[in-house]
């Protein structure tokens, strides 16, 4: 039975507001020197009160001065405040400049110790993600894009399979409905962003509007730099409204895809993971890598910015993808609304 007297309750005190990446916040926040933050697992276990979490920064700024250097390295080159169509489009990037094979973020003690690692760090993402849930001052969406059997679907599985379904939610993209061609490209994209407080993870996403069509020359090359601009606007306007948008690429190589193609055609139980149309996507291989190194260099933003995740070890793919993910929740300084003070006089009987 619950007693109380009866008591006139405050209003729920706000947090304060976290500035979102610009330009200049995330130049200034380049600068930034502090000590390498290295979470015990006390702190791990206190994730979200305000004297575990550092004070907020720019989502993608790490104190940790290393692994901010080795961010660095796996992105494509400056994030450029692009936007309008009529800017020059930059060079492609050299993909070839990023091994799929390579293991930056591994611990170097072996397949097994960097699975634990991952357990851990999915273990601490679900921490997170419970405080961000209350914190409602955010929105996250992460994006997963890669070539087919890049290895989306067990980055679900082994980078968020430990959170709970409250606030979590992933949306599959498909080739677009006769409904959602007769409205323009970005219109179904938006109606999945997320809500406040909610982690929406993209399997796939909007930058099959400028791979597909590009590859396949459905669109000009005029309308092709048109879209990259009214994507880079569109990321900003949700960057500067509250999302934090994290996006992955996961880069595989042309051999590692055609042994997991053939690994789903070797076992029954795989086959309904299998599209004929994955074999002409394949024989498209060079043009789709190019559509890629065009993509990455003309929307890698400051509020954007892209990472490329060497995917041919499935386990280093989640490890390096929950480390970065990790890091950005962190420095966004979570914690939970007050409480109110009337609710400390109740007493439950």
């Amino acid at each position: 039975m619950l007693q109380t007297r009866k008591t006139t309750r405050p209003p729920k005190a706000a947090l304060p507001a976290v500035p979102f990446p610009t330009s200049a916040s995330v130049k200034a926040a380049q600068s930034l020197s502090g000590p390498v933050r290295k979470p015990s697992g006390k702190q791990a276990a206190k994730a979200g009160t305000a004297a575990a979490l550092p004070a907020p920064l720019p989502p993608f700024v790490s104190r940790d001065a290393a692994l901010q250097a080795l961010w660095q390295q796996w992105q494509p080159g400056v994030a450029r405040d692009a936007g309008r169509a009529a800017d020059a489009m930059p060079p492609p990037i050299d993909l070839l400049r990023y091994a799929p094979a390579s293991k930056p973020f591994s611990s170097g003690k072996g397949k097994a110790h960097d699975k634990a690692l991952v357990s851990e760090l999915a273990q601490d993402l679900d921490r997170l993600q419970n405080v961000f849930y209350a914190d409602r001052r955010f929105k996250l969406l992460v994006i997963l894009q890669g070539m087919d059997a890049a290895g989306k679907d067990g980055t679900l599985r082994g980078v968020f399979s430990q959170m709970t379904p409250l606030g979590v939610r992933t949306v599959g993209w498909k080739a677009p409905t006769e409904t959602e061609k007769a409205r323009d490209y970005l219109w179904r994209i938006h109606l999945q962003a997320p809500a406040s407080g909610e982690i929406v993870v993209f399997n796939r996403s909007h930058y099959e509007d400028v791979l597909v069509p590009v590859v396949n020359r459905w669109i000009t090359p005029e309308q092709q730099a048109q879209r990259y601009a009214q994507i880079n606007d569109f990321e900003r306007m949700l960057s500067e409204t509250g999302t934090v948008v994290v996006k992955f690429m996961l880069h595989i190589s042309k051999e590692e895809q055609r042994q997991r193609l053939q690994e789903r055609l070797d076992d029954p139980t795989k086959h309904w993971k299998f599209d004929e149309g994955d074999l002409q996507v394949r024989a498209q291989w060079d043009d789709y890598q190019q559509a890629y190194a065009r993509l990455l260099a003309a929307t890698h933003t400051p509020w954007a910015p892209w990472t490329i995740v060497p995917a041919d070890s499935k386990t280093h793919r989640n490890l390096m993808i929950a480390t970065l993910l990790r890091e950005v929740l962190h420095n966004l300084g979570l914690q939970y609304p007050p409480g109110a003070p009337a609710l400390d006089k109740i007493k439950v009987k």
